[in-house]
């Protein structure tokens, strides 16, 4: 069993989803297993092709690619979120998971931290 870490924030305006991000890689480089759940509008993470130029920001979509680098065994995002946000695998950062039943995902985990 590992640890989940819930990002439940936009990916830009809060450094908090940030932290959890740099939590999960460094709890996955010291061989503890971790994954992430991106749920409400922190689905957004996931969206490919972002441009956040204009605020000032560089691209999440980065930093989630290098999930597998550090080990990060799985990414899931909530299904019903997605659709919210009209996320679907088209357009998803590759790699991630659509998870219909939160509840069978937070219950496969020892630990589940949330972001902020």
């Amino acid at each position: 069993m590992s640890t989940l870490i819930v990002i439940d924030q936009p990916p830009y305006g809060s450094w908090a989803g940030r932290e959890a991000l740099d939590m999960v890689f460094s709890l996955a480089a010291f061989d503890q297993p971790a994954a992430l759940l991106f749920t409400g509008a922190g689905v957004n993470w996931l969206r490919q092709q972002q441009a956040p130029d204009a605020i000032g920001q560089k691209s999440v979509e980065k930093n989630l690619s290098a999930a597998p680098v550090f080990g990060v065994e799985e990414i899931f995002a909530d299904q019903a979120s997605c659709q919210r946000f009209d996320l679907g695998p088209d357009n998803l950062v590759s790699g991630v998971t659509l998870a219909a039943n939160l509840q069978a995902v937070l219950n496969a985990h020892r630990h589940v931290t949330f972001a902020g």
